[in-house]
């Protein structure tokens, strides 16, 4: 295999996982600033998220809605895709090294839920294209069984690509290799050839079908706003609900996008491979990740008003607790 085509191939996985590079090493100090800031990153997104898992289980107003289970799904499937993807930069920076049967685990979750978001936000452009365009029909096309099969599609097709880079790999590697200690990649642990050209098959009909079902679902759902609307402050809510699905969209794909990118900076400018990887890690898995919140959590106002009601009470409750310990203390000594 040609040079090039081995680096565009181990830029093209590496950007599914956010794993470090293995052949530079960074020094100390600024290896611990990096894996800090991904740290408190991770921290401030676990709490945001979990409080938004808790109002969701909190409220059957919120079950009950397909639109909201979607979003839940959603949730907790980028919870889950950060803490792979922080705990890969960490490791790849504590441990360098780790049993290849455990970065296969590592490597195919973090895959399997950064493909994940792209299709759970189509399937949500579907229910809103619906809930709009076609109120007469919501409620016997959006049920919540229906959502729920819709769900374990998405899954279910996700999961499909690194599954077969795992039988591929098992065809072509000895049952050894996986008891051996690599650098957790995924070009260094999925690297036949035709793992490389498979997922370009497979990403590029994934990213057309979600690129054409978001771009036609929220055309129409433009045109209906305007076109129902009597004021302008509706249809500007609805332009500006439509550019942030489409940013966070966006924002989602750059990790199919990137690698050639990343691979032409890297190759412009050697000396600030780590910094140049660093970056696209926050703006590939970090940024993204702010979005929901964002989107559903302070503008949408049903779930602002529980969200708000109970970041309310963790407040209070916070503050009723610091005197009583306080005074326990003080009775102790």
């Amino acid at each position: 295999m040609s040079d090039p085509l081995k680096l565009l191939m181990s830029n093209s996985s590496s950007a599914l996982t956010g794993g470090a590079v293995a052949e530079t090493k960074d020094s100390f100090s600024n290896a611990l600033t990096k894996n800090i800031v991904a740290m408190l990153v991770w921290l401030v997104l676990s709490v945001l998220n979990g409080s938004m898992v808790h109002i969701f289980l909190r409220n059957s107003l919120f079950y009950e809605n397909p639109r909201y289970i979607m979003f839940i799904s959603m949730v907790i499937n980028d919870a889950l895709q950060l803490s792979l993807v922080t705990a890969l930069y960490v490791v790849s920076y504590i441990f360098r090294k780790i049993q290849a049967s455990v970065c296969c685990c590592l490597i195919m979750t973090a895959v399997f839920t950064t493909r994940s978001t792209p299709l759970i936000l189509a399937g949500m452009a579907v229910e809103r294209y619906i809930s709009i365009c076609l109120p007469l029909h919501y409620i016997q096309l959006c049920t919540i069984p229906r959502t729920l099969l819709l769900i374990g599609v998405i899954f279910l097709l996700t999961a499909a690509p690194p599954v077969t880079d795992l039988l591929i790999t098992l065809v072509y590697q000895p049952p050894s290799f996986f008891h051996t200690s690599i650098f957790c990649d995924h070009p260094l642990l999925f690297h036949h050839q035709s793992i490389y050209y498979k997922n370009c098959v497979f990403d590029g009909v994934y990213l057309s079908f979600v690129a054409l079902t978001l771009l036609y679902t929220y055309c129409k759902i433009m045109l209906a706003a305007q076109a129902a609307s009597s004021g302008l402050a509706s249809v500007k809510r609805a332009r500006n609900t439509v550019l942030l699905h489409g940013l966070q969209l966006l924002l989602c794909l750059l990790a199919f996008v990137v690698p050639s990118l990343q691979a032409a900076l890297i190759s412009l400018f050697p000396s600030f491979s780590l910094e140049i990887r660093y970056i696209f890690f926050l703006v590939v898995y970090i940024i993204p990740r702010f979005m929901s919140p964002v989107i559903y959590g302070f503008r949408d106002e049903q779930f602002r008003k529980y969200w708000t009601r109970y970041l309310a009470c963790r407040g209070t409750s916070m503050v009723r607790v610091r005197p009583a310990l306080l005074a326990l203390n003080l009775n102790a000594k």
